[in-house]
């Protein structure tokens, strides 16, 4: 039926509308690509979904007008009647996919509508000047609509000229958004969030000049002898610029390693990821995407992931930690929940209760895919251990119930590059460890003591990691190991032995020996028969205390009131301190080959302050000098 010319103002929904508006729906301008590309994929789906075992090529064009100042939308989707704009565009908030999606309910052929308030085709103001609409809908004798407005508000609506059916938005971009007049900038937001929208998405520049160029004549030629030509004039193409059927679409079982590994590196980078995790669900909720394990780095500061949330194949955002728990974010991939609007408030997400069962889905199959790695593939899963530590024991911290199911699967790397598992290494170390996890955090430093206990047929631990100090506090008070963690330099009650030797050494004259040397009046000497007799001392510090310090130190807190206490240990077995026992305490050489001692055992701890190393080089070429005398 025709219509005359309109004129009125956009009816506003103010309980819908205000209190998005109230929360700034759109903080990043160039989502309003996101929103009306989106949209045309909708009017696409909507016609597949109506008229089902369709043949036709539909797809979203976006072409760029720099000249004209312009950018227009075109999809050859549903299209809209005169009624359908004055209900759907005229009255904002009003969403038409949700009212088209409450026709379909119980049908198994829903697609994938992507809009939920009726607001994306609004965030197009925000850069234009003038927005119009032509518009044809497929329906059998509909006429063309045409649409205008220039602020959103008010409008003017009138009869069109489209001759198929769909619908063409024309954007005439205002002077401070001229950015988006740029071919480059469109195609750089079309990549970012249309990339892999479910219908084919081209990119055009309207001011793209033809291409003049020479074709030889297949079996042609001059009298020269050389192929004759003719001129041809290349016409400008749009370019495809999505992927509409996306990995993580695809069922598990159809997809390969090579498939896995390329859609990785097209998303990421080069290097390839360690493994990945296919999630595939559909009820109670929706939800596909891949999650990546990459490489991690020592230092977690440069180890941040790159999760991206997609909606119904529409980029929402990265790293999204109210959908994915946090210590997933050292992860990469993609996640697909269709079952979220585009834009929502992180008040919202925080409260509900789909969202929070997605992300109580996702921790149980990333839980469920280590502890099946190393139930199955022991020596794979191992092999990924010194990559993935830090990961695991992170989410160990963040995530109770994730620790609860993935305990048994925790390794403990040995200085040896052995791999065990808690309860292996207290089996094999059995009465030796006294119910302890000996560990080092710097094998090429502590290499002596970490000798001390292997030459006894003990494991140490290898734990260097920055994450590892707040780890072993958890599994003593909350992880439930029934273990404690000792470095091998925090005491020596695993290395002594009985042995007769040096048993008349007065450990109380000793101690007034090293601290009239030192200058250390509060330093506590104890003497031990340790298992080395190489070994003339060891500096041993409270495990706890130094923990303590060290995470003091990570979260930048000051540690200052904290003194530096430690326990020198005396090895009476020792040749070098039975020797220094008879030697005079008043004497110069003396004290200082008490202070070689000390410093000696020190260093093999923890490197020495500047002033302490000047002071330790200047003494040993002393001590040497003493030789040619």
């Amino acid at each position: 039926m025709a219509f005359n010319m309109e004129k009125g103002s956009v009816s506003i929904d103010a309980q819908n509308i205000m209190p998005v508006i109230k929360r700034w729906l759109y903080s990043d301008k160039d989502i309003f690509l996101r929103e009306v590309v989106s949209n045309g994929c909708d009017a696409i789906t909507k016609f597949r979904m109506l008229n089902p075992g369709t043949e036709e090529s539909m797809s979203v064009t976006v072409t760029v007008d720099k000249e004209n100042k312009t950018i227009a939308i075109s999809d050859t989707g549903v299209g809209m009647t005169a009624d359908e704009v004055r209900r759907y565009i005229n009255q904002v908030a009003f969403s038409s996919a949700a009212e088209f999606m409450k026709n379909f309910e119980g049908s198994q052929e829903k697609g994938d509508i992507i809009g939920h308030f009726g607001l994306g085709f609004y965030s197009v103001f925000m850069v234009s000047d003038k927005v119009e609409i032509e518009t044809l809908s497929h329906q059998e004798g509909a006429e063309a609509v045409h649409w205008v407005s220039e602020d959103g508000m008010d409008f003017m609506m009138e009869p069109g000229h489209r001759a198929a059916h769909g619908t063409t938005i024309i954007l005439h971009v205002n002077e401070e958004e001229k950015e988006f007049l740029e071919l480059y900038r469109v195609r750089e937001v079309l990549d970012r969030y249309c990339g892999f929208m479910n219908a084919p998405v081209f990119i055009e520049d309207a001011c793209a000049k033809p291409i003049e160029r020479e074709e030889e004549i297949d079996g042609e030629f001059n009298e020269d002898g050389t192929p004759k030509t003719r001129k041809v004039i290349d016409l400008p193409q749009p370019r495809q610029i999505n992927e509409t059927q996306p990995l993580w679409q695809k069922k598990p079982n159809a997809c390969t390693d090579e498939e896995y590994k390329a859609f990785y590196h097209k998303l990421f980078g080069h290097e390839d990821p360690l493994f990945w995790i296919h999630l595939d669900v559909d009820y109670p909720f929706n939800l596909k995407g891949i999650l990546y394990f990459p490489r991690l780095k020592n230092d977690f500061g440069v180890n941040e992931g790159q999760v991206k949330l997609f909606s119904g194949q529409v980029f929402v955002a990265d790293n999204v930690k109210e959908v994915i728990p946090e210590f997933l974010m050292l992860l990469k991939g993609v996640i697909d929940c269709p079952d979220l609007p585009l834009n929502v408030s992180r008040s919202f997400l925080q409260n509900d209760g789909t969202v929070k069962k997605i992300s109580a889905h996702i921790t149980k199959k990333v839980a469920d895919r280590l502890t099946g790695l190393f139930n199955t593939e022991r020596e794979t899963y191992q092999s990924y251990w010194d990559d993935i530590a830090p990961f695991v024991k992170f989410g160990c911290l963040k995530d109770q119930k994730f620790y609860d199911r993935v305990k048994k699967a925790l390794l403990l790397k040995t200085v040896k590059d052995e791999y065990l598992t808690l309860e292996e290494y207290k089996t094999r170390n059995g009465d030796k460890a006294e119910n302890k996890v000996y560990y080092t955090n710097d094998p090429k430093r502590q290499a002596a003591s970490v000798d001390l206990y292997t030459q006894r047929g003990m494991d140490v631990a290898v734990l260097d990691h920055i994450i590892d100090s707040n780890f072993l506090s958890f599994m003593e008070y909350s992880g439930g190991a029934e273990v404690s963690f000792a470095r091998v330099d925090a005491d020596v009650s695993g290395l002594t032995e009985e042995s007769e030797e040096g048993r008349e050494l007065d450990q109380d004259k000793l101690q007034e020996l090293f601290r009239k040397a030192l200058g250390k009046a509060d330093l506590t000497v104890k003497l031990e028969s340790l298992a080395n007799a190489e070994m003339s001392a060891m500096v041993t510090e409270d495990e706890q205390s130094r923990r303590f310090k060290e995470m003091s130190r990570f979260y930048g807190q000051d540690f200052s009131m904290f003194s530096q206490r430690f326990t020198l240990v005396l090895n009476r077995r020792s040749a070098t301190v039975q020797a220094l026992a008879q030697r005079d305490p008043e004497d110069e050489i003396t004290a200082m080959l008490c202070q070689q001692v000390y410093d000696l055992a020190r260093m093999a701890a923890q490197p020495l302050e500047a002033d302490e190393l000047t002071a330790f080089m200047t003494r040993s070429q002393k001590l040497l000098g003493m030789l040619a005398k």
